[in-house]
This record gives structure tokens, sequence and C-alpha cells, in this order.
């Protein structure tokens, strides 16, 4: 397994808003976290509101702890919205079941963290997620 390293999860961040300056994108929060959903770095882009740091952490951290990303718990939300209500409310609000949290996997398939991002649309947030986990070297797991 290869670990995720503070300069990993730099690289994952700088990457993902160059990602996003390229495209003209609205000032994002990118949340970095570990295989157990611990914070590893957190960055907010001049301009980003407040709340984006809380959504882009609810993205990883749903994906990192349910072991898919925040786009696959979408889809888990839409055919099975008991199940997500009741999975929101025991994670005590800190899953966000919309695109924008991708796992974070090594060469070997080993999930070693997720990124979160808010700031722009889900689907550009997944976007530069994916592009800052690839910049580093690990496998986009969407």
């Amino acid at each position: 397994m290869t670990p995720l390293t503070l300069e990993k999860a730099n690289k994952i961040i700088n990457a993902a808003t160059q990602k996003a300056r390229s495209l003209n994108m609205a000032p994002l929060t990118v949340v970095v976290l570990d295989a157990s959903g611990h914070l590893k770095a957190l960055q907010r882009e001049d301009g980003a509101t407040v709340i984006r740091q809380q959504i882009a952490t609810a993205k990883a951290w749903g994906a990192v702890n349910m072991g898919i990303s925040s786009r696959s718990l979408a889809a888990v939300a839409e055919h099975r919205p008991d199940f997500m209500n009741a999975l929101i409310t025991i994670a005590e609000g800190q899953i966000m079941p919309v695109p924008g949290g991708v796992l974070i996997r090594d060469k070997g398939n080993t999930i070693i963290g997720s990124v979160g991002i808010s700031g722009d649309s889900s689907e550009q947030d997944e976007r530069c997620a994916i592009a800052g986990i690839e910049a580093a070297g690990f496998v986009a797991g969407v």
C-alpha cells in the first residue's frame, strides 16, 4: 500500500485548484482525508464561502467511510432514499450524496483516502478531484 503523505495530499489540492483555474471555475474548497476519514489537508481558495468546507468534507467523508464515491452515494440516495436518510442521520450529517467526493486508490486498488471538493457544480468539483488525484500518481475511484 502506498501511503497518502502530506506532500501527496498537497499535490492533489494544488493540481485540483490549477484545473479549476484553467476552467475558470468558481473558488473551491478542497479537502483530503486519509483512509480512516481523518483530515490530511484542506485549502479554501480566496472567495470560497465558509460552508464549502463542510460540504467538501461531507463529500470526502461519506466516500471514504462507505467505500464508494459520493457520485455513487447519490445513486444510492435515488434508489434507496430511506437508507440514505438513515445513513445521514447516523453519520450526523457528515455525508453529502452528490458528485465531488472521490476515493483515492493506490496502484494496488487499495483505498488510501478521499478528496472532497465544493465550490462549483458538483460535476465540475468531481472533475477537479479526479485531476488532482491523478496528478499525484494515484487512481481516482469514481
